[in-house]
């Protein structure tokens, strides 16, 4: 069944694969900063059936909520210079949907209970080089929702009052791989769920770090190839909080806990899973299904190194946020809040200087150069040979 349809972008792994988000539907650019109003992001994801370019680059600092809708698409990777950064309170997204090369970041500010990012109640959802951060609650909440990625995502820092990573309540097929998730006291992330976990690095968590469903219902968790580096926050409760209804298969995963600037941890056996009272089990439960592309995890922490995170250009947050892995055990703390952290800085807003004369969200020189016309709106949503319209062959070129 699966292997007819069309993927989200190229390289979309994982049960959120076949998201469709905006294709074929209209251009929407967004044109400044401001948190409502004609050309702002919250304009932008308010109506299905678009894709979301960026014609300005900076911080846009939100006060309440964005619900966005479903089907569409958020290109991220069009802004100009160091891209996009949400900042101050949630965005809650809805069911087929491309997130590619976005910066959330939550606040002190939001509500107590209020996560960065929700994704709850939906399916077929692919978040791709996103960065999640300072969330109150969890940093990401994903509950009853079923076909959802997580790939090369920056899951980190959360805030009072939990500092906690992300909540997982009861998603069915939800791929996580390749993610970074770092300085968050526990939940790394809380596993109520159907779950694929590949590939992953857990660097400087504080109390825990993977944190099992433990509850009466049963959860089935596949962890392969993924690292666990403790930093200087850090306890050795690389696992936590199992029972014998979480239904674990794990292969391939290491623990480094001597913090000594070096990866050379210990392979993880299922003895350490047994220890925490959870059901091993032989065969995976969602690996059939999936096509992630699994590495080693000494090749696969090097790869989150690199791209975990809005990557293309990373911006001052995120850059400090890896340099504290990049440290490999030495460096690293779990804050109470984004001042703490440093804030969120100041970032010149920036203009993309790409003329589009047909604003369809293709520039000129792309056009010219793929024998489309400059002078033809239409032209941007005709489906070309790859699967892909000649808006969607556009933004995918800009990023590997």
């Amino acid at each position: 069944m699966y292997y007819a349809q069309q993927l989200a972008f190229p390289g979309a792994e994982g049960f959120g694969r076949f998201a469709s988000g905006g294709r074929g539907g209209i251009v929407y650019h967004v044109t400044n900063l401001n948190d409502t109003g004609t050309g702002t992001f919250r304009d932008a994801v308010s109506q299905s059936g678009r894709t979301v370019v960026f014609d300005v680059s900076g911080v846009i600092r939100i006060k309440e909520k964005i619900a966005a809708a479903p089907g569409i698409t958020i290109a991220g990777q069009t802004a100009p210079g160091t891209g996009i950064i949400v900042y101050g309170s949630s965005v809650s997204f809805a069911s087929n949907t491309i997130v590619r090369y976005m910066r959330f970041r939550g606040s002190i500010n939001m509500p107590r209970g209020a996560c960065t990012v929700v994704a709850d109640d939906l399916n077929d959802i692919i978040f791709d080089h996103v960065s999640i951060e300072w969330g109150r609650w969890d940093n990401l909440h994903v509950k009853n929702s079923t076909n959802i990625t997580f790939q090369y995502c920056l899951i980190a820092e959360g805030i009072d009052p939990q500092r906690f990573g992300a909540l997982l309540e009861n998603p069915v097929d939800i791929t996580v791989h390749h993610c970074l998730w770092t300085g968050n006291q526990s939940r790394n992330p809380k596993a109520k769920a159907k779950i694929e976990f590949f590939n992953n690095v857990v660097y400087n968590w504080g109390k825990s770090a993977f944190v099992g469903g433990h509850s009466a219902t049963n959860h089935y968790q596949d962890l392969v190839g993924n690292y666990f580096i403790a930093g200087p926050s850090s306890s050795n409760d690389f696992l936590s909080m199992f029972t014998a209804t979480d239904h674990v298969y794990q292969k391939d995963n290491f623990a480094d806990l001597n913090k000594d600037g070096k990866v050379n941890g210990k392979l993880i056996t299922d003895e350490d899973f047994v220890k925490q009272t959870a059901n091993i089990v032989k065969e995976p439960s969602a690996i059939s299904r999936s096509n992630v592309k699994i590495s080693t995890a000494d090749d696969a922490w090097k790869v989150v190194m690199k791209e975990a995170g809005s990557s293309v250009k990373r911006d001052a947050v995120d850059k400090r946020i890896i340099s504290y892995f990049k440290s490999l055990g030495k460096k690293g703390q779990i804050f109470k809040t984004e001042s703490d952290a440093g804030g969120q800085p100041e970032v010149k807003l920036k203009n993309s200087k790409l003329k589009d004369t047909d604003a369809d969200g293709i520039p000129d020189r792309w056009e010219i150069k793929n024998n489309l016309n400059i002078n033809n709106t239409a032209d941007a949503s005709i489906t070309t040979q790859s699967g892909y319209t000649n808006l969607e062959n556009y933004v995918n070129s800009l990023v590997k």
